[in-house]
């Protein structure tokens, strides 16, 4: 068995996760065993963030939490200031 070495640098560039909410996911006919959903392609809100209809989406009218979430991972690059 061979042994491998792994090195792990740290650069200068810092990761963020920018998260957003994809199609819509609740089943509409669960109650009569079937399965259809309504179509919504991106979660809107309502209101603004920091409020109670931020978690409400304009197009479907479902919570946040039936819409797939989708996280990228962003990277930027970190330059110190010279002073």
């Amino acid at each position: 068995m061979k042994k491998r070495q792994v090195v792990l640098r740290r650069s200068s560039s810092t990761t963020s996760l920018e998260v957003r909410y994809g199609e819509c996911q609740k089943n509409h006919a669960a109650n009569i065993g079937g399965y259809e959903v309504d179509g919504c392609r991106e979660f809107m809100p309502v209101a603004m963030e920091g409020t109670t209809g931020a978690l409400t989406c304009a197009a479907c009218g479902c919570h946040r939490n039936f819409h797939r979430k989708v996280e990228t991972e962003v990277a930027s690059e970190y330059t110190p200031s010279s002073s």
